[in-house]
């Protein structure tokens, strides 16, 4: 039976399948195919876009609003510190720039009776130029106080800590009534929505490529998933021990339900090889043996092992050896497996 050309284009082995009149076991012809070879390398997930976040000033924990797991919107507020310190310094910063407002105006006003008396030959240039430098001063003095208010003013903004990406809290880090220092952690989040595999790829296969960034997609073991990469960035740097290059791929949007620091591995494609596969449900196991029935041209079957390798995009598993392209096996290993002993019982009255 010959069938459509919309079945062998998907597929990178050609299976053509026909019955054993005799058996009525359905079997199929193999043949072997040039097919992409894909390298794997062993990754590890992590999120695109993700923070560690930590307080800019030391304070004492006063709230802490989420715990690991919870989701969050960009500028809720995660952590907020004892603000009591930054309020006495944006007071006292304002009691600078109010002093410094009144010095100001004491000094324009001396400027002015200054000049006023200078006209009328009371007082030397001299006297003008103290009561002007007098008046820069204040003026600059205002301007620091000012400035001061700024930094207090800041520096109680940062005992709030609010989040800066929408996304999920991936650990906590301290806890309430902790002392918070700069640059400790507190809390790590990241955006589930984003996430690519990280995996370093010996250069001399990157070489190989001639260039080109590879072809790649990604097998999460664990939910046997797989995932095409919606992007391949290779980093521009080798590492000088293991001289590996690190290469970044990009999930796409739909891979839902992943967590930093998964398991997975990256297929890179690459060349193309001749490769011949089965069915799973042509292979039988018999402890440590894994073979498959193939025809014997009499109208019976009888068990070849085989070497079994990795699993093909198409669901069929590759034959390493014990099997050559054009021997017809038997579809159903469990039947032909029935058939061939009532044949070898017959053959034996």
């Amino acid at each position: 039976m010959k069938m459509p050309a919309a079945f062998f284009l998907p597929f990178p082995v050609l299976f053509a399948c026909a019955t054993l009149a005799h058996a009525e076991i359905a079997t199929i012809r193999v043949e072997s195919r040039p097919v992409a070879v894909s390298r794997a390398a062993e990754a590890t997930l992590e999120a695109v876009r993700e923070a560690t976040l930590a307080a800019q000033v030391p304070g004492r924990i006063v709230a802490l609003n989420v715990d690991a797991g919870d989701r969050i919107s960009k500028g809720d507020v995660l952590v907020r510190l004892d603000a009591a310190e930054a309020n006495q310094l944006v007071s006292g910063a304002e009691a600078a720039i109010a002093q410094a407002e009144a010095s100001l105006i004491n000094a324009k006003a001396g400027y002015e009776r200054t000049a006023r008396l200078l006209e009328r030959k009371f007082v030397s240039p001299s006297a003008l130029d103290q009561a002007k430098a007098a008046r820069d001063a204040a003026e600059a003095q205002l301007r620091a106080a000012r400035a001061g208010r700024g930094a207090s003013a800041a520096a109680r903004a940062y005992s709030e800590i609010a989040a800066p990406l929408t996304g999920l809290v991936a650990a906590r880090h301290v806890e309430q009534g902790d002392m918070a220092q700069p640059g400790r952690p507190l809390l790590t989040i990241y955006d589930p929505t984003a996430m690519r595999a990280v995996v370093d790829v010996p250069q001399q296969q990157l070489g190989a490529a001639g260039g080109r960034l590879p072809k790649a997609r990604v097998e999460l073991p664990e939910s046997n998933r797989w995932f095409d990469a919606s992007a391949v960035t290779v980093l521009p740097a080798a590492d000088p021990r293991t001289h590996t290059v690190r290469v970044r791929v990009d999930l796409p949007p739909d891979a839902v339900g992943l967590v930093p620091g998964m398991f997975a591995r990256v297929h890179f494609s690459g060349g193309e090889n001749a490769r011949v596969g089965v069915p799973a449900s042509a292979i039988v196991k018999r402890g440590e043996l894994t073979g498959v029935y193939v025809a014997d041209g009499k109208g019976g079957f009888r068990l070849r092992q085989i070497r079994a390798g990795e699993e093909l995009a198409d669901g069929r598993v590759e034959v390493l050896a014990g099997l050559a392209g054009g021997e017809v096996v038997a579809l159903d290993a469990v039947q032909a497996g029935i058939e061939a002993r009532a044949a070898a019982v017959a053959d034996t009255r």
